[in-house]
């Protein structure tokens, strides 16, 4: 596996090589300090050039960076807008292991946009076409402080959403009931916890893309209590992760609510439970709910 030297040293060698790149910069992890450094840390390099058109159009440049296992288009993609006259990328795994997501932009798009992004680095500028900026840092994804109004619309999504994990486990429907879970209730835990991460570290901190971070500050047992809201395809397994999901929620919830002093509908969270438990024991030839 080239060592990151050596990929420094390539990536900045195409770029010296070639008249057509005016500058180079990167972002993503590899400028986060917080971030924790391992093998699997990609290269989010991006190209400035004159006129992305031809670095398209070539189809070969790219195997300049390695040997390539497989790779990804996303420009190309027919569910994800795109602005191919301004950036264009390559996502590249590389068989000694390495990865690069590279981007080609050109300068109009980049002065404009690249002080949008902190944790941006700039590793070569030919002919000074791009903004100074400062060093790179993670503050944009620091935990904020939520409004009472944040909170309790948190609150509610989650509550609500029982319901229908409920009729998706009484009907046994695991794919749906996944979807519920995973799109709709644990995203509010998530929140929850880095709301109650941010009062432990006065919002000085990011949990990172989808709480992965959380580890970090959590006690150990609140942690495992986490973790342990995930679930497989067993269906007494998926009522039990719930029920462990919503224990974690109110205790987050009371917690987050008491320091920031915001109300916590206890009565709400009393009855979608109540609600929930009820539908775990109906019988499945039920007629009625109630």
């Amino acid at each position: 596996m080239r060592s990151e030297k050596e990929m420094y040293d390539l990536i900045l060698d195409i770029a010296n090589k070639d008249s057509r790149i005016l500058a180079v910069y990167m972002n993503g992890s590899r400028t986060n300090v917080n971030a924790p450094k391992d093998l699997f840390q990609d290269y989010d390099i991006v190209y400035v050039v004159k006129d992305i058109k031809p670095f398209i159009e070539e189809k070969a440049w790219i195997h300049k960076f390695g040997e390539i296992l497989y790779m990804q288009y996303p420009d190309e993609s027919p569910y994800e807008p795109n602005d191919k006259s301004n950036i264009y990328g390559w996502l590249m795994q590389f068989t000694d292991g390495n990865r690069i997501d590279l981007h080609v932009e050109t300068v109009e798009h980049a002065k404009e946009h690249i002080t949008e992004d902190k944790l941006c680095k700039i590793l070569m500028d030919k002919e000074d076409i791009l903004p100074k900026i400062p060093e790179a840092t993670d503050e944009d994804y620091y935990t904020k402080k939520p409004s009472e109004a944040e909170f309790l619309a948190t609150c509610n999504e989650f509550w609500w959403c029982t319901n229908n994990v409920a009729k998706g486990l009484w009907r046994e429907e695991i794919p749906y009931v996944q979807d519920m879970v995973n799109f709709h209730c644990r995203p509010q835990l998530t929140k929850l916890l880095s709301w109650k991460i941010g009062i432990l570290t006065d919002y000085s901190v990011s949990v990172g893309k989808s709480g992965k971070y959380m580890k970090r500050w959590l006690k150990e047992e609140e942690w495992k209590e986490y973790i342990a809201t995930y679930f497989g395809g067993d269906l007494e397994e998926s009522w039990e992760a719930m029920m462990r999901m919503c224990d974690l929620f109110e205790q987050t919830a009371k917690y987050v609510g008491e320091k920031l002093q915001y109300t916590y509908h206890v009565m709400e969270a009393h009855n979608a439970r109540t609600y929930l438990n009820h539908v775990k024991t109906l019988p499945k030839d039920a007629k009625e709910i109630w």
